[in-house]
Order: C-alpha cells, then structure tokens, then sequence
C-alpha cells in the first residue's frame, strides 16, 4: 500500500468485504476455501442471508458457525440443509446450469483469468508442488460466473502460468465461447489493491477500481504483464463498521474453535 495514513482494516479485510458485496441474497454460491469462504459467509450474515452455499463435499445450504478448514470439516455437513453424493454436487448442480457463482482462490492467474493451483515451474521437475486444482476446472467452466480472490504480486499475476489449472477466457478474444464452455466464465478478480474486470473484446483483465489507500501506480507494478487500466478507475468505498465487526468476529469464533483440545475416545 502507499504511504501516507494506514486504513484501520488489513488488507485480507478489505479484500474479503469486497468479494462479500458483489454477492446477493438467494445465489447460489459453489465456494472455495480460504478467502472465498470467509467472504461467502460474511455475505449470509450480512445482506444474503438466504444465500445458498455449496462446498465441494456435498453440502448444501450450509450456514457453519466458524469458517471450515477443509471442504471435509464437520462443521459444514453439521450446518447444511442437505448432504449429498459428490457426483450430484458435479452433475446436478454444477453441469446442471444451477450455480449462479463459482468462489475460486489460486496460486497464480494470467491476464486472461486462467488459474494454475498445479505446480510453480516445470510440470515434470516442479519448484513447487501445489495441492491441486481438485474441483475448481469445473466450476470454471459450469458455473454462470467465476469470482477469483487473490492476492497480487508479480509472482502470483504472471504474464505465463507454468500450468493453466482451471480455464478463464483462454487465449482471450472469444477463445472461451469458441470452445464450447457454457459458462460466462471469470468476471471479477478481487485483490489486495483492487478489482480487475475482462475487457469488453479482448477479454483481458483490466483495473477497474481500486482501494483508496493504493495507487494506479502500485496495482500496475504489482503484476507480471503490463496491466492494462480502465479509462475510469473507481475507488471502492471502505469497510463499514458493521461489516468488520462480523467479519473479525467469524474469525474469532473460527480462531478458538480450532485451539480447544480434541478429545478422542477412550
């Protein structure tokens, strides 16, 4: 961030309230773990109260008290409406046409919206091993719209993913609805320094708004290609003070519920 005052938020908060405020109440939300989830949550205990989220386990309409670790954690399937086979989740939901949003994190992403969650470097001798794209190619190629959270620098906004995990816009141009993927495909990306958008054609991303504590200046040194900016850069308003106070007391309740001994059965 640039000089000057510091915001009374982190940036991770002022990432998470964002990505929160583009989703709306009834969507059906297909969500990733990490920030995607936090801002998904945040979202249904603020203005989307009757949002319907999806973790790639098979919950349905989950509502978890403290954020999940893992798309396995028992606090999604305790708090769902419903709990169902993971070929429904992809075939019923998903390939379906019945997922308004898909949440996505990644290691790296491209100017075109392609995500790597694969490996950094050679594919065969790899600097890093990453976990995986696990469902994440699926639901950027089904669901109605992809959202992406993640924070930027030139070592995650590269102008050439080492491996391209999950499709955004392709080669941009049209590459996407050529290829036959229903989806709309990725439609934001929400970072540290701002929000990128497809441009209307060329379908690369372009800075469209930033935080008010960043420069135009630092989002563009911040990424690995030439970042293209939008002719009128909004400045996104700044967290209200009810949405922090929801957001840190998720991450509270999240923070002790994982520091309380597990106590196995004799």
């Amino acid at each position: 961030m640039s000089g000057g005052a510091r915001p009374g938020w982190s940036p991770d908060e002022m990432m998470t309230v964002t990505a929160a405020r583009m989703l709306w109440d009834r969507c059906v939300c297909f969500v990733g773990i990490g920030l995607p989830s936090a801002a998904a949550n945040l979202a249904r205990l603020l203005h989307a109260p009757d949002i319907v989220l999806i973790y790639e386990s098979g919950t349905i309409g989950t509502r978890p008290d403290v954020l999940p670790l893992s798309i396995g954690d028992g606090e999604l399937a305790e708090t769902a409406s419903a709990v169902v086979p993971l070929p429904e989740i992809f075939a019923y939901w998903l390939q379906g046409g019945r997922v308004d949003v898909g949440f996505l994190g990644a290691a790296q992403v491209d100017r075109y919206g392609n995500l790597n969650s694969t490996v950094i470097g050679p594919y065969a001798k790899p600097k890093t091993r990453l976990p995986g794209a696990g469902g994440a190619p699926e639901i950027a190629i089904h669901a109605k719209q992809v959202f992406v959270v993640l924070k930027q620098s030139p070592r995650s906004f590269v102008a050439e993913l080492g491996f391209r995990s999950s499709g955004g816009f392709l080669e941009g141009h049209g590459a996407r609805a050529r290829s036959g993927a229903p989806g709309a495909g990725p439609q934001a990306i929400i970072t540290d320094y701002g929000v990128m958008k497809p441009a209307e054609g060329s379908e690369e991303f372009e800075l469209v708004a930033r935080y008010e504590h960043v420069t135009v200046a630092e989002a563009v040194a911040a990424t690995g290609w030439p970042l293209r900016v939008a002719a009128s850069v909004a400045i996104l308003a700044p967290p209200q003070t009810e949405e922090l106070e929801v957001l840190r007391d998720l991450h509270r309740r999240t923070r002790e519920a994982n520091s309380r001994p597990v106590k196995l059965p004799v």
